[in-house]
């Protein structure tokens, strides 16, 4: 298929990315139903389901205490919702901006526990971008999609916030590239010349991180016909292109990548068609230009963290459908632990020590590191 936005939604995915449980709603404010969950290692996913009708794969942890969400309905036509926490996730309030019937939110970025930026995908004018500078009691629209063939997977701001892009799938035949130079308060298309070709890729809205930034660069990762790592280095105006070593496929490619520096960093992925298969689902760089396969997973991988702790281990996490885990790296995702049969699609840690986590059935979680 020629747009891997659009897998997400299709029968293939659709039922593995959106398996929801029964309505949980209606409050503004939800404590959750909290439960902890014991592995090997001492690392201990302690989790909460927040609404059971939303899969959460937009995630921002902005400290200990502050994180937000985003997700899709598992019931066609009913809204997409938006959480926040300010409390270290003791409770989760409905943040979400009024009339999001039918809108999926994949991504999220936040600056604080007032500020955040926020994506939903989907063809046409279903891929928008709100932004809220007051903890989401009222949302901006800042850029609702009006060319058709465009279909926005991800989106990420550069440090200090001021500027930003976002990832559409290819529009005849190169990925297009959406920029802010005002912390997301409005967007401009910016000119193809200097993309690659890519007319039989796409990305994945897996998790957010399909589009990531660290320092000065950005990069994205696609899937499809073919399996790349595209790099910019002038705010998005110029890119590069090299093969992941991640296999690609319809339904294959690069999910999510993580950075610990600029040039140190990690793609994953796999395919949904086959989420057992972990075999060369991970990419490691030391240079931030050549790729080579790093160890083999039991599962998927939507996202990936560096944990904010001496060595940076590297954390993977992934589910479709009834297949989940989490696996755990400590020589930078040449070999790998697997931690706990718990996955999730989305994952970010903060740089004051805390790792949250994102799922289906509207469960969020927190990871508590043991002694060992």
């Amino acid at each position: 298929m020629r747009r891997l936005g659009n897998l997400v939604l299709s029968s293939l995915l659709g039922g593995a990315l959106l398996v929801g449980g029964g309505i949980v709603g209606g409050s503004a404010q939800a404590a959750g139903h909290p439960g902890g969950h014991g592995h090997r290692h001492g690392w201990t996913w302690k989790q909460t389901v927040i609404d059971a009708d939303q899969g959460f794969r937009g995630l921002d942890a902005v400290d200990r205490r502050t994180a937000w969400v985003t997700g899709g309905s598992a019931t066609e036509g009913a809204p997409g919702r938006v959480f926040r926490t300010a409390d270290g996730g003791r409770t989760w309030q409905d943040v979400s901006p009024p009339h999001t019937e039918g809108l999926l939110f994949r991504d999220v970025e936040a600056r604080s526990a007032r500020e955040a930026v926020i994506l939903a995908i989907g063809p046409g004018d279903a891929s928008r971008i709100y932004r809220t500078t007051d903890g989401g009691a009222s949302w901006a629209t800042a850029f609702v999609n009006d060319d058709p063939a465009a279909f926005y997977d991800c989106l990420a701001f550069y440090p200090g916030g001021r500027h930003g892009l976002a990832l559409s799938d290819p529009v005849d035949g190169k990925f297009r590239i959406l920029s802010t130079d005002d912390a997301g308060r409005s967007w401009q298309v910016l000119p193809d010349d200097g993309m690659p070709a890519a007319p039989t890729e796409a990305g994945f809205a897996a998790s957010g991180d399909c589009l990531v930034t660290v320092g000065r660069t950005a990069y994205f990762g696609s899937g499809g016909g073919a399996s790349r790592v595209f790099r910019s280095d002038d705010l998005g105006h110029t890119w590069t292109a090299t093969d992941s070593t991640i296999p690609a496929g319809d339904a294959a490619g690069v999910f999510a990548l993580a950075f610990r520096t600029p040039r140190d960093g990690v793609a994953v992925g796999g395919d949904f068609a086959d989420p057992t298969d972990g075999v060369d689902a991970v990419a490691v760089t030391r240079d931030g230009r050549t790729w080579r396969s790093g160890g083999d997973l039991q599962h998927l991988a939507e996202d990936a963290a560096y944990l904010p702790t001496r060595g940076h281990p590297l954390l993977v996490t992934g589910e479709s459908g009834e297949v989940r885990g989490t696996s755990l790296s400590l020589d930078g995702g040449h070999s790998w632990r697997h931690l706990s049969t718990d996955g999730y699609h989305a994952l970010d840690c903060t740089a004051d020590g805390s790792c949250w986590a994102a799922g289906a059935n509207g469960r969020v979680a927190r990871l508590e590191l043991g002694r060992n």
